[in-house]
């Protein structure tokens, strides 16, 4: 894989999960109850525990997408405005 494919590759991925991350926020967000009571049938959590699993599971997604997609691809094109 050249260094162009591995950009490209990175910067689909980074859409991808960014999409990801937005759907999952605007769901939680306009869907709260529904899934609230969804998730109660299986758990036993009190509505600002799930709230807290939801933000803290969609900072640490960010934080990974952040890592593992964005860095590497800017340091690919700082790579690349280098040589």
């Amino acid at each position: 894989m050249t260094g162009s494919e591995l950009e490209r590759w990175l910067l689909w991925s980074l859409g991808l999960n960014y999409t990801v991350l937005l759907v999952w926020f605007v769901i939680f967000a306009s869907a709260h109850e529904p899934l609230y009571r969804l998730h109660g049938r299986w758990f036993r959590l009190a509505p600002e525990a799930f709230d807290a699993i939801h933000y803290a599971a969609m900072a640490a997604y960010k934080i990974a997408i952040i890592v593992l997609n964005l860095v590497p691809y800017l340091a690919l094109l700082a790579m690349r405005h280098v040589s």
